[in-house]
């Protein structure tokens, strides 16, 4: 398939609130409620023919931005903000292949949001959304699925100077090979105030779905599991070993370790192994340890070295891949890899499976994970899964079925519409559709539809107009404009 060349011509911006039914505590932050984007791009290729795409993607407060000066309403409007200027550039670019917005539009978008405060990271939540939904209508448009899309190159992507040290590298060839899985197992997340057993609930939420860890165990039988830890070493063993002791009975488990920026410097993280090492409780579930994932804060995690720990677990960055080279910088430390996430870019991703075949072509061991960003329910979700599926990924985090029940927050005829389109992805329940996961495993064959993984749209006429971001030029932290 040649690549299709279109031009943006409409953008809107929705979105709407949600609830959670548990907080979720990661990093520096415990989320009850949240608030999710919805963008539709209309696009005309050059035959005349028009069409619209979506994407969705929840306003994550305290993950893109963490200074403690910003409150959530802030981190929500630099979101905001970035997708507007994306959009700007989106609609002024004229005719293009869906790669070639992308990159050549990265550098001035990530300019015009550095003028305004707003870092790379967020800066790539707009381009991300925006691209997401220009590729949906695109596909949609020519009547073929994400997977047989990006295998056919529909993108067009190609050597470009927005990834020089992959010039020369055989793009097509790579997405020609790749073999989409329909099923992947779905790594649990365990966050920092989760309770593990009975004893740690003060009260239930009532409402029959898993709670404890032991409970989630039970009930979708996960061999999969992502730890967070706070960067406090005693706590963190004390926590490590309560949630051994229900995964030890486990007839057999992987886990990755996610440090979200809690540690100082690598030796930091290193004197957290050391110490989980040295505890005979934690000997299974140190064995079961894939990875280790951001460990250090962003402002030093690209300036000091990870051999003081990557000699104990591969090591990945998250919340620092900002810039599109971050993984480039990244391996030069120590690093071993990067997070998969459609929030920061499904061109981003690509990318970066490139530089892992690059790199492991000459006898590097360099690889991709799938996280989460709580992806809800519905077209959010069904990207994402569509994307690590692409990637042929074995496992991926999610952690919006546990934290946020279903579909809530939306009509129930809309929930409905997903499942019966999706009846491999959810099941009914007594309280309506949910991700459908048994054995620890999500079946998602039905996301090879016209699209990007979603057969149906959600009700956007039950969601609020975006409003205008409150975050403008000259904006500093603390000082965002009303």
């Amino acid at each position: 398939m040649s690549a299709p060349r279109f031009a943006v011509t409409a953008i809107e911006r929705r979105e709407w609130p949600f609830t959670l039914r548990l907080p979720f505590r990661f990093g520096v932050i415990t989320v009850t409620e949240g608030r999710q984007a919805v963008l539709r791009v209309r696009i005309r290729d050059e035959a005349g023919r028009e069409g619209w795409g979506i994407a969705a993607e929840s306003l994550a407060a305290k993950w893109f931005d963490k200074d403690p000066a910003l409150s959530d309403a802030e981190n929500e409007d630099q979101l905001r903000r970035s997708l507007e200027l994306a959009g700007e550039v989106a609609l002024a670019a004229g005719m293009n292949t869906a790669f070639g917005h992308f990159a050549d539009g990265y550098a001035g978008h990530v300019a015009a949001c550095g003028r305004e405060a707003l870092n790379p990271l967020v800066a790539s939540y707009g381009r991300a959304l925006v691209d997401r939904a220009a590729l949906d209508a695109l596909l949609k448009l020519h009547g073929v699925s994400f997977f047989a899309g990006m295998q056919a190159n529909i993108g067009g992507m190609a050597p470009h100077a927005v990834a020089p040290d992959l010039a020369g590298f055989d793009f097509a060839a790579m997405l020609a090979g790749l073999a989409p899985a329909r099923r992947i197992h779905a790594r649990h997340t365990v966050g920092l105030v989760d309770p593990i057993t009975a004893a740690d609930q003060a009260a239930r939420v009532g409402d029959g779905l898993p709670e404890t860890l032991e409970e989630v165990a039970r009930v979708y039988g996960h061999r999969y599991w992502k730890l967070k830890v706070a960067g406090d070493v005693a706590g963190d063993i004390d926590r490590l070993c309560r949630i051994a002791a229900v995964l030890d009975r486990r007839p057999g488990y992987h886990a990755s370790l996610d440090g979200n920026e809690q540690y100082a410097d690598a030796e930091g993280a290193a004197a957290l192994w050391a110490a989980m090492r040295a505890e005979p409780r934690l000997a299974r579930l140190c064995d079961s340890i894939l990875y280790i994932e951001q460990p250090v804060k962003r402002a030093r995690a690209l300036e000091t070295g990870m051999a003081a720990l990557a000699a104990a677990r591969p090591v990945i960055i998250d919340e620092s891949d900002g810039a599109l080279d971050a993984f480039v910088q990244a391996r030069a430390l120590g690093y071993a890899g990067v997070s998969s996430k459609s929030c920061k870019g499904i061109w981003r991703s690509l990318v970066n499976l490139a530089r892992c075949r690059a790199w492991n072509a000459d006898g590097g061991r360099y690889f991709l994970s799938g996280e989460d960003l709580t992806t809800l329910a519905g077209v959010c979700v069904q990207q994402d899964l569509a994307l690590v599926a692409l990637l042929g990924l074995d496992h991926v985090e999610r952690n919006g079925h546990h934290f946020i029940d279903g579909f809530a927050g939306r009509p129930k005829a809309e929930a409905v519409r997903f499942m019966e389109a999706h009846p491999d992805l959810y099941a009914d329940t007594p309280r309506g559709p949910r991700l459908r996961i048994a054995g620890g495993v999500l079946e998602i064959g039905s996301l090879a539809v016209p699209g990007l993984g979603a057969a149906v749209e959600p009700d956007l006429a039950a969601m609020e107009a975006m409003p205008k971001a409150g975050w403008s030029a000259g904006t500093r932290p603390g000082d965002v404009r009303r």
